[in-house]
């Protein structure tokens, strides 16, 4: 009996896709016979699986991909809340799906991606399809594991860049701001800051006040300390912001847009006007996601890939495959999907961090 699956990677790309791919078809190749399975990987996300572009996979496919990063098969960010809206021509994208995955009798779509990839695969369960999920993101925010893949890449280059940054510091005497990726979850600005020695961490989850920034950094001037370093994430928010409603606060970030590239510009703009010191920005951006998977981001994609094929030969779907407590669980969809998961104000690493003498701005 052949096995057919396809691999599709949605959304943001990070390091350790292709390992984790590679861990799925090694895992069925092993199981199975040579010529009982069949392997199809959609380009460019969910753009192959809605418009039938796509190609037959080799085992030669995912030979010497374990170290490389993004992923062989493309990847697009097609937003969910579009999902269910008809294309330009007037395409029913979902119904388009579907046909696709009937029309090469797939027995399970293997889906890596983060959030709002995990929405449109639970909507495709609803549908009738047969869709595993592996958690893909940078940020480690999918709820209902303990780790996603990717995060620890992300984290290691995001604290290249951090201890880089502390000698031209301490040479220089300045305050220097490191923008750390994370719209709306702190995880990975949270641990690349402690694991950086970052003075100051500001993350969305923990509004800062700007004044308490400045006591923060005035007090190192005094204690005879030369630098400051904050690890900032995207999505850090004000105090006065974190008030706003969601339509104010949009309003706030069009018009901060105006003045500032990011928080981080404005933050530094208050940091100079009231201190006088000079603030220099450190954007590490796309690097986070580019580069080579680390061996802890290779050893868990493998075990993730694994869990999936093993899932698909016992025709369980439905589920995501999570590592919780160190072992390889399945969650079904339905007690994950649309749920985010965050940095708590009270998680031991932030009050860790906060007896170790770093502000969080509060």
């Amino acid at each position: 009996m052949i096995k057919r699956i396809g691999l599709l990677t949605s959304g943001g790309d990070c390091q350790a896709l292709n390992a984790t791919m590679r861990g799925v078809v090694k895992a069925l190749a092993t199981m199975l016979n040579e010529h009982e399975l069949e392997v199809y990987g959609f380009d460019d996300g969910y753009k192959g699986l809605i418009y039938g572009k796509y190609r037959m996979l080799t085992s030669r496919d995912f030979s010497g991909i374990l170290t490389q990063g993004g992923t062989i098969i493309g990847t697009s960010r097609q937003p969910f809340k579009l999902m269910r809206v008809p294309d330009e021509n007037g395409l029913d994208k979902v119904e388009a799906m579907k046909q696709t995955y009937y029309k090469l009798c797939l027995d399970c779509l293997v889906i890596l991606g983060g959030n709002g990839t995990q929405k449109t695969a639970n909507l495709l369960r609803e549908e009738g399809l047969n869709v595993i999920h592996l958690p893909k993101t940078i940020d480690n925010d999918i709820y209902g594991t303990d780790m996603t893949f990717g995060f620890q890449s992300a984290v290691n280059i995001a604290v290249n860049a951090i201890d880089a940054i502390h000698s031209t510091a301490a040479s220089h005497g300045r305050v220097f701001i490191v923008e750390i990726m994370g719209h709306k979850v702190g995880s990975l600005t949270l641990e690349s800051g402690i694991a950086g020695g970052a003075d100051i961490i500001l993350i969305p989850e923990i509004p800062y006040d700007t004044k308490k920034v400045i006591e923060a950094i005035e007090k190192r001037a005094k204690a005879g300390k030369r630098f400051t370093i904050l690890a900032v994430a995207e999505g850090a928010i004000s105090k006065e912001d974190a008030k706003l409603s969601k339509k104010e606060y949009k309003e706030k970030l069009i018009e901060r847009a105006k003045k500032y590239p990011s928080v981080s510009y404005e933050i530094a703009d208050k940091i100079t006007k009231k201190t006088g010191q000079e603030v220099r920005i450190t954007v590490p951006g796309h690097t986070q996601r580019g580069g080579e998977p680390c061996a802890y981001d290779r050893v868990l994609s493998t075990r993730l890939g694994a869990g999936a094929a093993e899932a698909i030969m016992e025709e369980d779907y439905g589920c995501m495959i999570a590592i919780i407590n160190g072992k390889i669980k399945r969650v079904p969809l339905t007690e994950c999907a649309g749920k985010l998961k965050t940095v708590s104000p009270k998680d031991q690493t932030v009050k860790a961090a906060k007896m170790i003498g770093i502000s969080f701005g509060d």
